[in-house]
């Protein structure tokens, strides 16, 4: 089964001096990742910070992307928290405002738990939620949260919730993981983490990806995704690989934030939350690439 392939971005989440959600930027910087041609908002993943984020900025964040006009079909906020009354309030709430669905982690600070207990706490979200328009995403990233998602465990979700588990972000970098997923479960929306695997995702009948560096190349990806099996694909894919490999090597998350902000022309987009730091000086030369790359945009120092 093939899927329309589709580009989520796990939105970078702007804070302000005293490192409290900047709920302006937030939104100034969603709109335009959706002007770019991103089909949706993957707001509140990694990227985003979302672990050092607390429920009620969670909360928050998402009402002020959809009082300012962010369709709720486009948004796929991550819900998934250690404790479980947590993942149920974010993914009851979401839900409660329309959103396309939920990027739910498994609870993750246990670690080696038995596969029983991590099907356990989705199906306790799915049950407490209670919603049929409860679209649950699962989000499979072992080597931060140490919790798999296993063929076994996608099986007896999907044999349990059918229509509400239906698709799965897919950030452990193993494509053999992925083709396995996608061979066994045809219907499942399967997303990539990394735009360099959008060839062999959308031949294998994958639904796209979620990367983090479409915070910056988001018409870039979009112009791969528009040209996989046709003459610019080739050139599509170098332009975008170019750009990832910028960030390959740096402080990932830091330096995304470092190009948003360049973007902008506003410092204020760098801002980090502890305990991540702001990017080394040493590392502005990337970030002037980068910012040449993806949006055309010189260093300060050129523009002073």
């Amino acid at each position: 089964m093939s899927h329309p392939l589709r580009l989520f971005v796990p939105a970078a989440t702007p804070f302000r001096a005293d490192l409290s959600p900047d709920p302006d930027r937030f939104v100034t910087h969603c709109r335009s990742l959706l002007e770019d041609g991103a089909d949706g908002l993957a707001v509140f993943g990694t990227t985003s910070e979302a672990t050092s984020l607390s429920v009620e900025e969670r909360i928050e964040l998402l009402e002020a992307l959809v009082a300012a006009g962010i369709p709720p079909e486009t948004l796929i906020p991550g819900t998934g928290c250690a404790a479980l009354p947590d993942s149920i309030r974010l993914t009851r709430h979401a839900v409660g405002l329309g959103v396309r669905g939920t990027l739910t982690l498994p609870p993750f600070y246990y670690k080696a738990v038995p596969e029983d207990g991590v099907f356990a706490a989705y199906a306790r979200v799915i049950e407490a939620v209670g919603s049929a328009d409860l679209r649950l995403y699962l989000y499979h990233f072992p080597q931060m949260s140490a919790v798999p998602i296993t063929l076994l465990l996608i099986a007896r979700l999907l044999d349990a919730y059918p229509g509400t588990v239906v698709g799965l972000k897919d950030s452990s970098g193993d494509w053999d993981n992925t083709a396995a997923i996608l061979k066994a479960f045809p219907g499942l929306e399967v997303y990539s983490s990394s735009e360099s695997l959008l060839p062999k995702n959308a031949a294998a009948g994958g639904a796209g990806c979620i990367s983090a560096t479409a915070n910056v190349n988001a018409r870039g990806i979009v112009r791969l995704i528009r040209s996989i099996g046709g003459p610019e694909e080739a050139a599509a894919a170098a332009d975008a690989t170019e750009i990832r490999q910028v960030f390959e090597g740096l402080p990932l998350i830091p330096a995304i934030k470092a190009t948003i902000a360049r973007r902008f022309d506003d410092p204020g987009y760098a801002m980090v939350r502890p305990p991540l730091t702001p990017l080394p000086v040493e590392h502005a030369p990337d970030i002037d690439q980068a910012a040449r790359l993806c949006f055309g945009v010189g260093s300060p120092a050129d523009a002073a």
